[in-house]
């Protein structure tokens, strides 16, 4: 009888373990202004094919809830490798929540343009480092952007984060 009560003691602190441990699921929406800097240099090889590198600023329409403090504002800096009228492109996020802590997000993905001009853009993001409250933390997802008229662009963006357990 004894063991069986210290093996379904074990169940329920394994299930416990593995429930605290599940992924939060956010979601949210950036607005991101003209770019601050942008700079395009022809590749060469074939024409309209250019690697170009630009600096955004961001502000949280609809802004991420991570650990119970939603998102500000943040900047995209990033590398493009355009080819005619599709751009594929890695960068960096940073982010600031409303306590002033920041978040550090690698992204990648492609873009659609016309006329050299960015109209949608889709990719995955990571985590990749926090601070204040949210160091440690880790998390992945999704983005979906569209152009505005006022050249402006704006940003859906889905995923989950974990942050590490306090001793």
């Amino acid at each position: 009888m004894r063991f069986r009560t210290i093996a379904s003691c074990l169940v329920v602190l394994l299930w416990a373990t593995v429930a605290a441990a599940q992924p939060t699921k956010i979601s949210g929406t950036a607005q991101c202004s003209k770019p601050e800097a942008q700079h395009a240099i022809p590749v060469g090889d074939q024409p309209n094919h250019l690697y170009g590198v630009s600096k955004v600023a961001c502000t949280w329409t609809k802004p991420l809830m991570i650990a119970g403090t939603p998102t500000k504002d943040g900047t995209n800096a990033g590398f493009d490798d355009i080819a005619g009228a599709i751009a594929k492109g890695h960068g960096l996020h940073v982010s600031k929540l409303a306590s002033g802590d920041e978040f550090h997000v690698r992204y990648q993905g492609s873009s659609s343009l016309k006329e050299n001009t960015v109209q949608t853009a889709e990719g995955t993001w990571m985590f990749i480092a926090g601070t204040g409250k949210v160091t440690g933390i880790k998390g992945k997802g999704t983005y979906k952007g569209k152009a505005n008229p006022d050249g402006t662009f704006t940003y859906d963006v889905e995923g989950e984060y974990e942050l590490p357990k306090k001793p």
